[in-house]
């Protein structure tokens, strides 16, 4: 036996003895005390949706951010949804996206009768490239929606210029990216609408749920209305003049997007623990990099200098010019080691229902090649210094093993 293969033999998908025997995930979220009895409290009250959570976590939010005003929805999907409505996309409108992302961000223009245009990517920082945004801009384009990928912020400042000369609306999808900063302001309050999302892998989570922030008032109007039906009681919306304290239109097409004030208690007790989330996940997220910095069978994501970053997934990407193997098999053997990950993202256009409606391959080559070398290893709040080593030692252990001499 040589020695590969007696590296080799050493892994755990082979037969030898893991790292860890009990496995650890991608994301996980953390649920204390505080946010217990701040989800009892609202189950022994009087509102149970529509009541006083909704506007407290609003308010948290525009504190936190500096935004005028937000509007608390049932998910990150519908919030980007009823951005695209507010920005007035419809049918024959082109918006323009990373492929890099989960299906939503494309998706929110189908919703509304736009075409998703796709624009590649930094192979550096992995986020979409302003210089491709601006070769895919035409006539029909109308709004970006730019995605702060791994949670560090899109490079915001060309982003915004770019929008500011073709008249396009700049929707961030902030999903990954609560509490980053971009040259010292919250994510939040740069874009003409940002998008949170609150999932449970999310730093912040509500089980569900989802935001849009905006200081622009005739946005947040038509949100408001578009996550309740297009039902109101202002009459300074109304037709003609209100028949009573009961009287309420409907003056629009709208949803039910509403968010319950359950989901509203825990994120906004989970808000009040995210200064200790960020530090963790940054004190980590630099745990790895100064790990995975010394390995040449791997690439650590790079950031730009203007993002202060809070991250939400750690990706890392293999050189597989430097491993024998495919992220298929450093993938497996890292699950048997007991980490087991996860890949964000497959590019939207592969999708079945994209090819449907056209997209082919090839349209992005840097976020093609990025999917078939990415891996997304755990990171999350809870995770205790042994677990961050251990996950460091297993992918030491699966790459070197793999490794080409």
């Amino acid at each position: 036996m040589d020695n590969r293969t007696e590296e080799t033999a050493g892994l755990a998908i082979h037969g030898g003895r893991p790292v860890r025997e009990k496995t650890i995930f991608y994301g996980h979220q953390y649920i204390d005390d505080a946010d217990i009895e701040a989800v009892t409290e609202v189950l022994r009250s009087d509102f149970l949706t529509c009541g006083p959570k909704i506007e407290e976590v609003e308010k948290k939010l525009c504190d936190l951010t500096g935004a005028k005003y937000a509007v608390m929805v049932s998910n990150g999907t519908a919030a980007l949804h009823l951005a695209c409505m507010a920005a007035g996309i419809s049918e024959g409108d082109e918006v323009i996206t990373t492929p890099i992302t989960f299906a939503a961000s494309a998706n929110c223009a189908l919703y509304c009768g736009g075409r998703p245009v796709f624009a590649d990517i930094n192979p550096d920082t992995y986020n979409i490239s302003p210089e491709e945004i601006e070769k895919k801009i035409s006539s029909r384009t109308k709004a970006v929606v730019a995605v702060d990928y791994t949670g560090q912020a899109a490079d915001l400042g060309p982003i915004r210029k770019l929008c500011g000369e073709h008249g396009l609306c700049l929707i961030e999808d902030a999903s990954h990216s609560i509490g980053t900063k971009y040259k010292g302001r919250y994510v939040g309050s740069i874009a003409d609408m940002t998008i949170f999302s609150f999932h449970p892998v999310k730093t912040i989570t509500g089980g569900e749920g989802g935001a849009i922030l905006t200081d622009n008032e005739e946005y947040y109007t038509l949100l408001k209305l578009g996550r309740t039906h297009g039902i109101t009681r202002d009459e300074s919306l109304m037709e003609g003049n209100s028949e009573g304290k009961w009287y309420y239109q409907q003056v629009g097409l709208g949803y039910n997007y509403r968010m319950t004030d359950i989901q509203a208690a825990l994120i906004s007790s989970q808000l009040d623990k995210l200064p200790r989330f960020a530090k963790r996940r940054k004190e980590i997220v630099a745990r790895y990099d100064e790990a995975f910095g010394e390995l040449p069978q791997v690439v650590v994501q790079k950031e730009i200098a203007e993002s202060d970053t809070v991250r939400h997934l750690y990706i890392l990407q293999l050189n597989l010019e430097e491993l024998t193997v495919s992220r298929k098999e450093v993938f497996d053997a890292l699950g048997a080691e007991g980490v087991a990950c996860n890949v964000h993202y497959i590019p939207v256009y592969y999708f079945p229902h994209y090819q449907k409606l056209g997209y082919g391959k090839g349209l992005c080559p840097n976020a093609e090649r990025l999917y078939e070398r990415i891996l997304t290893l755990p990171l999350y709040y809870a995770m205790t210094d042994e677990d961050v080593e251990d996950v460091i030692t297993a992918v030491k252990k699966v790459v070197q093993a793999y490794r080409k001499d």
